[in-house]
């Protein structure tokens, strides 16, 4: 009888399909842009987080930044983004957001952040102020603020309501029954909640996206949308899942271009202004057409 021993067989990465392959971004004005942010090394998530869609965008005049840091509270199983303690806050940080977006000629600008549940105000005042900074210094450019979920606090979202962005948004990020898994420290029904409040406090265009290829099921996405449309949200973007590194949650199918034309269909016609749905679609994938 063999003493042999059997080493457990470890699953492989599933192979990236051929729909998945991003074209170098090229043009003029990406050619321009990215000299201005090597010159004068300013910050987007869009060079930081590798975009697939980077020269699609920054040719439309669009582009993202991250504010309140690089390092989040919170440790989501799909973010490439550092968790732990965060630095301490920089008051500076607005008028240095407002300055890229003029260096940088941005016609639409989305601003993000991470989470600052270590703030009492979560960050919500360093929000307001990067917005009326960069109204104050670029009063044509129109602006998306992609917000966390501020624990649902009601005087928080009021601070991002009263600056009057042309889109907030919100990212659902994934179905209800994973959402324990991949957000952890989020709840579906908060998320729903926050995008029900800025609506009913008068924002003019809400915003949420999903990652598909987690392990939901096609009726979860379905379903996903409709409480997405039974708050009012305007606008969705669905998009594949991609691991940042072997630490987070693994790929579990990559979604075909004939199930994401499907979701557009289902959601245009539940009602959406509009929906963005395929591959390489992330959050800001074409924001500057959401304000119509």
């Amino acid at each position: 009888m063999s003493t042999d021993t059997i080493s457990p067989v470890k699953e492989k990465p599933k192979a990236k399909p051929k729909w998945l392959r991003v074209k170098l971004p090229t043009g003029k004005k990406y050619t321009e842009l990215r000299s201005l942010v090597d010159k004068y090394d300013l910050h987007t998530i869009c060079t930081s987080g590798s975009c697939p869609n980077m020269g699609e965008c920054w040719s439309e005049g669009t582009a993202t930044f991250m504010i309140l840091g690089n390092v989040c509270t919170r440790s989501c199983g799909f973010c490439g983004v550092k968790t732990g303690r965060p630095e301490t806050v920089d008051w500076d940080e607005p008028e240095k957001v407002a300055r890229s977006i003029k260096i940088m000629g941005i016609k639409h600008a989305v601003v993000t952040s991470v989470d600052r549940d270590d703030l009492k105000d979560m960050g919500s005042i360093i929000w307001a102020e990067t917005v009326k900074a960069i109204r104050r210094m670029n009063p044509e450019t129109t602006l998306e603020t992609l917000v966390p979920d501020f624990q649902g606090n009601e005087r928080n979202l009021d601070r991002i309501v009263e600056v009057m962005p042309e889109v907030v948004s919100h990212n659902m990020e994934t179905v209800k029954r994973l959402t324990r898994e991949v957000r952890i420290q989020a709840k579906y029904d908060r998320s729903l909640e926050v995008l029900r409040y800025l609506k009913q406090q008068g924002v003019n265009r809400t915003k949420s996206g999903i990652m598909l290829g987690l392990g939901e099921q096609e009726d979860e996405v379905i379903q996903t949308l409709h409480d997405l449309r039974s708050v009012d949200v305007d606008v969705v973007t669905i998009g594949q899942y991609l691991q940042p590194s072997k630490k987070h949650l693994p790929v579990k199918q990559f979604i075909t271009p004939d199930q994401f034309k499907k979701y557009e269909a289902i959601g245009l016609d539940l009602g959406f202004r509009h929906v963005e749905s395929s591959a390489l679609v992330r959050s800001s994938y074409k924001a500057h057409k959401h304000i119509d």
